[in-house]
């Protein structure tokens, strides 16, 4: 990363967001190169999207079906600003999104810090304070991801917009096998998909300690009490095609819901 400036990348995908335009691939002069690059865009990003200190972070394509579905051979993260985290029962506006879409996500609630560098599931465990379900709004934002490519998609957040969460629940989720939990994604009452904790690299906390060793994590300072972690996907993204009522229910844990109306 050397040498690299994100400003200008940071500034073309923010007025790019500003303009809700389609998300093109950045000029060659200030494209990052590597997912380290990337990440430092991304921080720059959030700087101009008042999310410094943000909310939280998002992991995406954690699971083989959502790797598949988007082309990508690894996870990739991005972070949340704290004002896009909603709690469940929440009513968004539609219009207020790009080409929206839902995704049914196991989701933690830090309790202590996670310095950025390698971490064991087991040291992720333990900085955990909740687990709960989540939803992800997320966007269809690109044109073709080959052609966008993993560093600007990185950037650019790995297509997240909002989210919502549920209630904890549970006083001791550790007493659960998070990896046996199964959630459901139900969209105006119809059930549209479902799968399981441990489609989430085998086990969701294996999730978060790939993200605390992460350039994401690294290009932010590490992770905070406090923050909210979106673990992934157990199922692709739902696409909307107009307001929708959303709810998704894993096994054990309280559902949560979001309107988009």
């Amino acid at each position: 990363m050397t040498g690299y400036q994100p400003d200008a990348a940071a500034a073309a995908l923010h007025e790019a967001r500003r303009r809700r335009g389609q998300i093109a691939p950045l000029p060659p002069a200030i494209a990052p190169r590597t997912e380290a690059e990337g990440a430092a865009v991304q921080r720059a990003l959030a700087y101009r999207a008042g999310a410094a200190s943000p909310g939280g972070f998002k992991i995406g394509a954690t699971a083989k079906r959502m790797q598949e579905y988007l082309g990508l051979s690894s996870p990739a993260a991005g972070f949340m600003a704290l004002g896009n985290i909603h709690r469940s029962g929440a009513t968004v506006r539609f219009a207020d999104f790009v080409r929206p879409g839902v995704e049914c996500e196991l989701a933690v609630r830090l309790a202590g810090d996670l310095p950025p560098g390698p971490c064991t599931a087991e040291q992720a465990a333990d900085a955990v304070g909740d687990l709960v379900a989540g939803i992800e709004i997320v966007e269809n934002r690109y044109g073709e991801l080959l052609e966008l490519g993993v560093p600007t998609l990185i950037a650019d957040q790995v297509f997240h917009a909002a989210a919502a969460l549920g209630e904890p629940g549970l006083q001791d989720w550790r007493s659960l096998d998070s990896s046996t939990l199964r959630g459901r994604l139900v969209v105006d009452g119809h059930q549209r998909d479902e799968g399981l904790g441990a489609d989430l690299m085998g086990h969701p906390m294996n999730c978060l300690a790939w993200l605390a060793g992460s350039s994401v994590a690294a290009a932010f300072g590490g992770l905070k009490a406090g923050q909210v972690i979106m673990l992934g996907s157990v199922t692709p993204p739902v696409w909307l095609t107009g307001p929708a009522s959303v709810t998704v229910d894993f096994s054990l844990l309280p559902p949560v819901q979001v309107r988009l109306a």
